[in-house]
């Protein structure tokens, strides 16, 4: 499959979703609950607009880590988020907001150009297990 997002679109929707991620109690009206239904949203917030600043894709800023490091935090915290109503027992009061930006961070995080989900394997050599295009594909980033 094709990735759909190209670098700068998944960029503008990881500041957008962070932002969002972090104002959803009050937007929500969630703000009245306690512990990790309103704490881990504004957490995981920051941390993707942190990730945002840092990405190395044209709307990050400072462009420190691989865009392939931040595709599988996307996924990761976006499957936590996802699955975090039920794993803490809070659906019952609220989870729409924590389930659509989990799914939105996952299919981002899947779905943009340059992803590791969506990259084609390529021969490798046998002895050393790389290739030369692996340097180009950004594989080999240090």
């Amino acid at each position: 499959m094709k990735p759909f997002i190209s670098k700068t679109s998944y960029g503008v929707i990881n500041y957008a979703a962070a932002l969002l991620l972090i104002t959803s109690p009050w937007l929500f009206h969630f703000d009245h609950t306690k512990g990790a239904a309103l704490l881990v949203p504004i957490y995981l917030g920051w941390l993707q607009l942190i990730m945002a600043i840092f990405t190395n894709n044209p709307t990050g800023f400072l462009k420190v880590f691989p865009m392939q490091m931040h595709n599988c935090l996307d996924v990761l915290s976006g499957s936590f988020l996802l699955a975090m109503p039920w794993m803490y027992g809070f659906s019952s009061v609220v989870f729409w907001p924590h389930f659509l930006l989990g799914s939105l961070f996952v299919v981002a995080g899947i779905f943009a150009a340059g992803s590791p989900f969506l990259t084609t394997p390529h021969r490798s050599l046998p002895e050393a297990g790389l290739t030369s295009i692996d340097s180009e594909d950004g594989r080999l980033n240090v």
